[in-house]
């Protein structure tokens, strides 16, 4: 990520491998189920030749997923690069900012992963949703610290973003 003069990385990472054990629980278990059905139907090798080529699509796309997402707060922007093949960069200024909410379910909790979802002003594009990040509330204080850095930043040069000359 190439920062802006005077811009300081705050938060830097990407979904945690906990984050895609329930997936991967739930994946494998629907793989099993299908193997199970096609082995019945047709024969048992066939049922689980089945299960492993759908188990190993199932840890493909999981790994896929958490590899090609990157989440960064910086003191001037929020942003969230998604993709391996294909990209898709979605950014905004972090005075923008107006809310941060974490959601953890039950499972979340046990495993200390959690998705933190950042509403932002005025524009089609204002959700920001960090998902499966380890430590959700560390999150929330990043952004909060780069919104307090911002203004200061905006009340000694009186222009946003723009660090005092």
């Amino acid at each position: 990520m190439d920062l802006h003069p005077g811009e300081e990385v705050v938060f830097e990472g990407g979904p945690v491998w906990r984050s895609i054990v329930s997936f991967y629980i739930v994946a494998i278990l629907g793989a099993l189920l299908i193997a199970v059905i096609v082995a019945l139907v047709v024969n048992v090798g066939i049922g689980v030749a089945v299960w492993v080529g759908l188990a190993i699509v199932v840890v493909i796309v999981g790994l896929v997923k958490r590899i090609g997402t990157r989440y960064a707060i910086t003191t001037q922007r929020l942003r969230i690069k998604r993709g391996i093949f294909r990209r898709e960069v979605q950014q905004t200024r972090i005075e923008r900012v107006q809310n941060v909410n974490t959601r953890q379910t039950f499972v979340d909790r046990i495993l200390r992963v959690g998705t933190v979802d950042f509403d932002t002003a005025g524009t089609d594009d204002s959700d920001f949703t960090f998902f499966g990040v380890s430590h959700p509330e560390a999150i929330v204080t990043a952004v909060d610290r780069a919104q307090r850095e911002a203004a200061a930043l905006e009340r000694t040069s009186g222009q946003p973003g723009q660090p005092g000359l």
